[in-house]
């Protein structure tokens, strides 16, 4: 393969004043890829919820505030154009197509990641988060751990599934729910929810309610829910009730950052139900309300929460989106527009997702 150009600069969007909604545009110096390591230079960028929440230092469990400059981002797609030393025998090579995802590398040698469990690793370096992310065009990554793309499936259609799809994914089946059980999705029409119902329905064969504001009731009927339910009008505990024949669901995603939505999750189960906590509320933590031992006991109710999916669950979720059974309802925005993006996503007006064209 005839060598790759690569430029000695390379433009970026940066956090300039974290805490706040603003990014600049900054020319930084292109980085040289290190033992283990590959340069990839990213043609698109998924722009996901969570990248507001550091960006504003609203998460109050991160261990430290955001850092001036940092660049954000963590569903990159991209070529491989430089190798790293050491990188002789590794399962990528230069012009392949690969992913960049919220934990950028692990250390693949404490506890959690000898028992798979990637997204909690002790030692994990997360894109966007003092690590420079995926809103730029070029980027390193471990030649080991990014994840290479399918062929034939459009790289700003991929872009979204390295965070919103594979941590709805890891959701779902951490849900226990079995095909032909009812799920609900808090969230359904926002840029996790929309992928999750198609997931459910059209993957996993599983029944879904969507609950989410009346202005997304399409995108969550379109995505295969049988059962929508505007959490502003009516009785969201009593239309779950109705859907399911009396009893409620057999599991239930929190996909929003809302505390209200954790306060509702219980009341929607049945015996033997199990809420799955992806969505982190912003500000002070909350426990979540209902959580009562006595109900939970009585009807064997159990909570699990999802960080993110593993490398085996990033694969089969862009096999998937290949096949054509999950497709990201998303539109494509210039790197200069992403304030204006994250001011969107703030005020909740964003319907889907949201991919930044990385090209000049």
């Amino acid at each position: 393969m005839a060598a790759v150009e690569i430029p000695k600069t390379y433009k970026a969007a940066v956090y300039d004043d974290p805490g706040t909604i603003s990014t600049k545009i900054e020319e930084l110096p292109t980085p040289e890829p290190g033992p283990g390591e590959v340069l990839v230079n990213l043609t698109h960028s998924g722009v996901c919820h969570s990248d507001l929440g550091v960006m504003t230092n609203s998460w109050y469990a991160l261990p430290a505030p955001t850092q001036k400059g940092q660049v954000g981002g963590h569903e990159g797609v991209g070529h491989v154009v430089k190798m790293g030393p050491g990188t002789e025998g590794s399962a990528v090579k230069v012009g392949d197509r690969v992913g960049i995802k919220w934990v950028s590398a692990r250390c693949d040698s404490c506890a959690p990641c000898l028992e798979g469990h990637d997204g909690v690793c002790l030692n994990q370096k997360i894109s966007g988060y003092y690590t420079p992310g995926t809103f730029q065009q070029y980027v390193l990554g471990p030649a080991n751990y990014v994840t290479p793309i399918p062929e034939g499936l459009d790289s700003a259609a991929a872009a979204p599934m390295l965070c919103a799809g594979v941590t709805t994914y890891s959701a779902l089946r951490k849900s226990g729910a079995q095909a032909g059980q009812w799920v609900v999705v808090m969230g359904a029409g926002g840029g996790l929810g929309h992928i999750a119902v198609q997931l459910a329905a059209r993957a996993m064969a599983l029944r879904v309610i969507g609950i989410d504001h009346g202005s997304k009731r399409q995108i969550v009927l379109d995505s295969g829910a049988e059962h929508f339910i505007d959490h502003t009008e009516g009785n969201v505990v009593q239309d779950v009730l109705k859907a399911t024949g009396g009893f409620g669901a057999h599991a239930a995603l929190v996909l929003t950052a809302a505390n209200a939505a954790y306060a509702q999750v219980m009341d929607l189960l049945r015996f033997g139900g199990r809420a799955v906590c992806v969505g982190i509320p912003e500000g002070e933590p909350k426990p979540i309300a209902k959580a009562w031992p006595q109900t939970m006991i009585a009807k064997e109710l159990s909570i699990v929460a999802v960080a993110v999916g593993d490398r085996r669950e990033a694969i089969e979720t862009l096999d998937f989106a290949a096949r054509g059974l999950v497709k990201s309802h998303f539109r494509v925005e210039k790197m200069d527009k992403l304030t204006e993006v994250f001011q969107e996503m703030n005020d909740a007006k964003i319907q889907g997702r949201v991919v930044l064209d990385l090209s000049n």
